[in-house]
């Protein structure tokens, strides 16, 4: 386990606004693949990245909500970790905590982390590919169909479009919404933690850059080096919930 320099824990003292970033190696920790893994079983002659496109929704619509309701049954089945907790347990300390998250599943909400941004989307919230209408899913976890995991898309009651996962598809901009939120932060922000996340995958990897730009004392907490390692004040090398609980309990004594 790294140790806490003092000094860190003096800047989350005095910190008035606290950035968590967060990436897939957070959810990572709850079982959840990330989607630089190589897909298993009866997805595994599938490129993830290949059906993850409008294209590919286009093309095979049928296929590509089947791998959806496939990834979203396997969230419901995960359940929040250490990291995700302890991230919840900060926001009633600080006197402004602003989430946000590369992931796209609700475990952060699950754990009781408030108003969280998602840049990427979010499995639980589909829409209509035409209208955009939200659509809400039923509150069970999908279960694999007899006929397989292909299974065609709900239509949308207003326009009769094929209703489409809520994740941002590559090819397509992040919301803008919660992109202009994520920005604000960034750069009013006194400390920045980046936590389980490669810091490569762009726009959204600029948002620690941003805040050390600005000024803040940015923390990186994650297994293997990253760009951000050159960057960072700190770089805390291991698990996301097991240093997280290790500096929680440090900053609490």
């Amino acid at each position: 386990m790294p140790s806490i320099p003092e000094s860190l824990l003096t800047a989350l003292s005095g910190a008035k606004h606290v950035v968590v970033f967060t990436g897939a190696g957070v959810s990572q920790e709850s079982g959840i693949p990330t989607f630089r893994d190589e897909l298993s079983g009866l997805w595994q002659r599938y490129d993830p990245q290949e059906l993850a496109t409008p294209e590919a929704f286009a093309r095979q619509p049928d296929l590509v909500w089947g791998w959806y309701e496939f990834r979203r049954r396997n969230v419901m089945l995960c359940s929040p970790n250490a990291a995700h907790r302890t991230i919840a347990a900060m926001a009633g300390v600080f006197p402004r905590l602003t989430l946000i998250t590369q992931n796209v599943d609700d475990l952060h909400e699950r754990a009781g982390s408030q108003k969280v941004l998602h840049l990427h989307g979010s499995l639980l919230q589909p829409r209509c590919h035409e209208c955009a209408r939200a659509y809400p899913m039923p509150s069970g976890i999908p279960v694999e169909p007899a006929t397989g995991w292909r299974i065609e898309p709900p239509r949308c009651p207003d326009c009769n479009g094929h209703i489409r996962p809520g994740v941002v598809w590559f090819g397509e901009s992040l919301p803008e919404d919660a992109w202009q939120a994520a920005q604000d932060a960034a750069q009013s922000c006194d400390v920045f933690f980046s936590i389980g996340t490669s810091a490569v995958v762009y726009p959204a990897a600029a948002l620690p850059e941003l805040a050390a730009r600005r000024g803040a004392r940015l923390i990186q907490i994650n297994p293997l080096p990253t760009p951000l390692d050159l960057l960072a004040a700190d770089n805390l090398h291991g698990k996301a919930g097991e240093v997280l609980t290790q500096l929680w309990a440090a900053f609490r004594a």
